[in-house]
Order: structure tokens, then C-alpha cells, then sequence
């Protein structure tokens, strides 16, 4: 029997609340599909587990219907109610709500005009001019509904860095339950961090020739096949679509075959050019001097026989990294505070309390809590009088000093013209402020850079939240002059944050070294929805890293009292 797991089960409501939406059936319904998707994913520990103790059925937002529709994914992987609306809704409709600024009503507006229902046919009216003709549309939303397309093409061939993540851990468990396989290590794109990955590969250490390994493949869960074998490596493809290609070593070999598999193609350069330069070659996945084979069974063991120091695989970039000194990489046990997450108060799904435990318990000293404000009212943005129960609640638990302290922020909208969500009689009652920027994506390049400076002037801004505003794989980020920004943020002395929620990854990893140097400092932020969100803090993490981040870079790896410090100066 197929089970689901949570993001499967999140995925299938969420498409069950777009197929809804496209029928144009009742608000009230799609709604509560959707807002079901983000309780699935908030749902701590097994999903199985909390159907069975009841748990989920008490969870906010999960009707008898709802729970129905669940339990069936969960236990078959299957939903006959996504199975119908499947035969009733054309499939090329929910590919076209992907892409961004189409929504319904336009979809729907196309789909009635011009007879429209795939990608395809879209494509062709965006060209000849019949999109551009409609009402209310023009040529620059048809210009901008092909680069839409053209993107949406292009991200089909990615993962994002946490599935990938997922993927790669859950085949490396069933790989090990194969006779003779001793370790199993991730390697690749997932290895090296980034953002969105094409490529997974994985090593295994074996104490039976690979070629005997790599016939057992077979009997993994879920392969339609096996491709591009070699004596030592094999490409899986599995039913669902994904790749993912093995590689088998003996153990007296692993590290010179860990860092081959691992990448870049720049940095292997590197290490075979710095390789011939010392007497040595890199040739056939082994370190070889003359005819012998230099046994390496570690990746330490491989650079320090080329006289390097070990390279952290989130470096393995550019090529140049081999020679520039190794730094002193921020580690997930470096950060003091967990900023940026969200509570019932406005689009989160964990109470205040629940979120403050979890984070004890994941051993935060303290938690900024930022809940969105009233400008975005579809996220439930507080009012005045919700702010002050906030604070209220906020002191309370602070007075009983059971958890982490507790910081009274908000997530101000910055509205068009810079300034920031509520008067700045409110404003001045947080203790910081982020402000981000969820509204008029397409202004000019020099119309974003102005609004985000004017917000900056503002006394009360701590921190720029997801500052490109990207979605990866889904939305670009907006035009906005990087370097302007960061001139800004350092005269005014306001942090710009990495949202570590990994659909975001914002900032790009590739301008932290400029932004540092430039004088900027970075806090990373968890764009927590619910406790399972605290786990986002390790792929900012992993952002900090390969961009060569310490602790000393990152102002939530302070002191509660020196980050209030931080955000105090800019009042004084």
C-alpha cells in the first residue's frame, strides 16, 4: 500500500484548493483547503501518528470533511476527490496558475475569451497578439506571461533544496539496508547547499566490488529503471520522474570519490591543476603519484596530500576558494535568537506558547516574534488592540520565565511609497521591527530601490526582510539596485535578513561576501508559520555558510541584550 507523506499531503489539498478555485466554487471552501495545507505542514511529528492520537482532528482548520480527505492520502495516497477534480478541471488550467500574476480571474477571463486550457496555446496568443487584446491586459502582462512560461519551463527541472534534501536522506536509509553497504553519504548540488538543485548523487561505501553493489539497485522502492551503468556508478530514474545517480567506492578511496561527487566542476579543476603541480594526478576517481595509488579514505586525507587545508563543501564553488584562507563558518549552534515567525495572531498556526516550548526546546535563548501587520489583511495582519494582546501575552510569559524571552516584533508591511505599516506611536512599542515588502512587485528598479531606502531611514526598522523577494522556482526576484541597498542599510545601521524559508533563500548567497563587506549585517530568519518552520533556520544557515558567514556576521548569533542594542541605537 502507497502512503503520503506531509508535503505530499500539503501538496494534494493545495492543488485540491486550486482545482476549487478554478471552478469558481465557493471562496469559503478554497480557503479552507488551503488554510488545511499550511496546518498539515505545521503538524509536529508524524502525521500518521497524529491522526491515529486524535490530534489532528482538533487541529485548527481540519473539518470532519478535511480529516476525510487526509486520512485517505495518508493511509492509500490517494484522494477519489482529487482524482474527480482531476476529470472535471483541464490540467494545463492549474499549470497556468503557476505562473506568477495569472490568477484566476484572469485565467478564467482567457480560458472564456479565447477558448484557452494549456501552456501551449497560451504561448501562441501571448505572441500573435490575441492575449495583449484583451481587457485589461495589454502587451506588457502578454510580454510578461512569456517570461512566465519560459521560467516555469526552466524550473521543471529543479528541486528545491529541502525536497531534494528529503529525497536524498530517505534513499541514503534504504540504501543501507543493502548487504555490503557500509556508509552512505549525500553528496552534489544537496551537499554543496544550494538553492535549487538539478543533479543528486549519492556515494555509497561498499566491502563487495561496485559492479556487484550496483546490480542490487534494483530492489530499491520506487526504480523504473537503471541507466548509465558503469563499472562504479549507476543513474536511477523512479516512477515518480526524479534521478538520481550512485556511486560505489571501497572505503580506502572514499574521500577522493566524496569530493569528485560532491563538486563544483570549477573546484575539481582547481584540485586537479593544484594536484599536477605537487607531483600528483587525479585521474579515475583516485589520487595516484607515478603508478601508485595514494589511498585516501577521508576527504582531510586527499587536501592535506596536496597541501591544502579541508574545504567545506558549501566553499566548493568557484575555483578560487583553494586560494583564499578557509573561514571560520557560522555552525546552527552559533545562533542565540530565532527571528521572524508567525502565530495565530495573524497566518501562523501554532499559538504563541506552543511556538515558544518548541523553540526551547531547540535551545534558543531567546524569540523574536514577528506576526504580520494590518496592511496585509490576507494574512490576518494585526490590528492596534491585537498588537496590544499580543504584548500582553508576551509579558505574561516572560514573567513566568518557563521558556526563552520572548521580543515584541512585527513584520511591517513597507508600503509603496517607504513607509512603514502604523503609526509611529505604535511603531515605537516593538522592540524591533522587519519590514518586508509582500505588495506592487513591479515597480521600476529605481522606484523598489527608493521605497526600500525611505523605509530604511525610519528610526524604528531593524531588519529588511526577504530583500529580492523571490520566490525560487515560482516568482524572480523584483528589479531592485543590490549595492544602493547596502549602502543604505549600512549608513542607517539596519540588518538585512537571509529568509532561511526554503522557497525563499533571500538573500542570495552569491552578494553576502559584498554586502559584508560593504559594512551590512546579516540576521537570518525562519518565515516560521508553525513549529515545523524552526527547521527552516538550518537552510539560512546553510545560506550563511556559502557565503562565507561567521558568527560574528550574523546579529541573531548576539545576545538577547546586544540584538535589542542593535535595534535600540537606531532610536537614540
Amino acid at each position: 500500500m502507497t502512503t503520503m507523506d506531509r508535503t505530499g499531503v500539503a501538496r494534494a489539498l493545495e492543488q485540491i484548493a486550486s482545482y476549487l478555485e478554478l471552478q469558481g466554487e465557493n471562496a469559503f471552501r478554497v480557503r479552507a483547503f488551503k488554510a488545511a495545507a499550511k496546518t498539515v505542514q505545521g503538524i509536529p511529528g508524524d502525521l500518521a501518528g497524529a491522526l491515529r492520537d486524535g490530534s489532528l482532528a482538533e487541529a485548527k482548520g481540519i473539518g470532519p470533511a478535511i480529516l476525510q480527505v487526509i486520512t485517505e492520502l495518508v493511509t492509500t495516497g490517494r484522494s477519489v476527490v482529487l482524482e474527480q477534480l482531476r476529470t472535471e478541471v483541464p490540467a494545463g488550467l492549474l499549470e497556468m496558475l503557476e505562473i506568477s500574476g495569472l490568477g484566476v480571474a484572469k485565467i478564467r477571463q482567457i480560458r472564456d475569451a479565447l477558448g484557452i486550457d494549456n501552456l501551449p496555446e497560451l504561448e501562441a496568443a501571448a505572441r500573435d497578439g490575441r492575449l495583449a487584446a484583451l481587457p485589461r491586459f495589454g502587451a506588457r502582462t502578454a510580454e510578461n506571461i512569456l517570461k512566465g512560461i519560459a521560467f516555469l519551463r526552466q524550473a521543471s527541472e529543479w528541486r528545491l533544496s529541502h525536497h531534494a534534501h528529503d529525497e536524498s536522506a530517505a534513499l541514503c536509509e534504504a540504501l543501507l539496508r543493502l548487504p555490503h553497504v557500509l556508509a552512505a553519504h549525500v553528496a552534489g548540488e544537496v551537499r554543496r547547499r544550494l538553492e535549487v538543485v538539478r543533479d543528486m548523487v549519492i556515494v555509497l561505501v561498499a566491502d563487495v566490488p561496485p559492479n556487484e553493489l550496483l546490480r542490487q539497485l534494483e530492489a530499491i522502492p520506487g526504480v523504473k529503471e537503471i541507466a548509465g551503468e558503469d563499472e562504479r556508478r549507476a543513474t536511477l530514474r523512479f516512477a515518480g520522474g526524479g534521478t538520481v545517480q550512485v556511486m560505489v567506492t571501497p572505503p580506502q578511496n572514499l574521500g577522493t570519490v566524496l569530493v569528485q561527487a560532491t563538486g563544483s566542476q570549477a573546484h575539481l579543476a582547481a584540485l586537479a591543476a593544484r594536484a599536477t603541480a605537487k607531483g600528483f594526478n587525479l585521474a579515475g576517481a583516485a589520487l595516484w603519484e607515478g603508478s601508485r595509488f595514494v589511498a585516501t579514505p577521508t576527504e582531510e586525507s586527499l587536501y592535506a596530500a596536496l597541501a591544502l587545508p579541508w574545504m567545506p563543501p558549501e566553499l566548493r564553488e568557484d575555483g578560487g576558494e583553494l586560494d583564499r584562507p578557509v573561514p571560520e563558518l557560522v555552525e546552527g549552534r552559533d545562533l542565540r535568537g530565532f527571528l521572524h515567525c508567525h502565530t495565530t495572531y495573524s497566518d501562523g498556526t501554532s499559538s504563541l506558547t506552543d511556538l515558544t516550548e518548541a523553540c526551547r526546546l531547540e535551545g534558543y535563548e531567546y524569540v523574536g516574534i514577528t506576526d504580520h501587520s494590518r496592511a496585509a489583511a490576507y494574512a490576518g495582519g494585526l490590528s492596534p488592540d491585537s498588537i496590544r494582546a499580543q504584548w500582553a501575552e508576551i509579558d505574561e510569559l516572560n514573567r513566568r520565565g518557563t521558556g526563552p524571552r520572548l521580543l515584541k516584533g512585527i513584520e511591517s508591511d513597507i508600503l509603496v511609497d517607504g513607509a512603514l505599516d502604523y503609526p509611529d506611536d505604535i511603531l515605537a512599542g516593538f522592540d524591533f521591527i522587519i519590514g518586508s515588502i509582500h505588495s506592487r512587485f513591479n515597480l521600476s528598479e529605481a522606484e523598489m530601490t527608493e521605497r526600500v531606502c525611505r523605509a530604511m531611514a525610519s528610526p524604528y526598522l531593524t531588519i529588511i526582510g526577504h530583500p529580492t523577494g523571490r520566490l525560487l522556482l515560482s516568482r524572480e526576484a523584483y528589479r531592485i539596485d543590490l549595492d544602493r541597498i547596502f549602502s543604505a542599510a549600512a549608513a542607517h545601521g539596519v540588518a538585512i535578513e537571509i529568509n532561511a524559508d526554503p522557497h525563499r533563500l533571500d538573500l542570495d548567497w552569491r552578494v553576502l561576501a559584498r554586502a559584508r563587506a560593504m559594512g551590512v549585517m546579516i540576521s537570518i530568519g525562519a518565515d516560521a508559520h508553525s513549529v515545523a518552520g524552526i527547521a527552516n533556520m538550518s537552510y539560512g544557515v546553510g545560506v550563511a555558510r556559502k557565503g562565507g558567514l561567521g558568527r560574528d556576521d550574523l546579529l541573531n548569533c548576539r545576545s538577547a541584550e546586544d540584538f535589542l542594542a542593535f535595534a535600540r541605537a537606531r532610536r537614540s
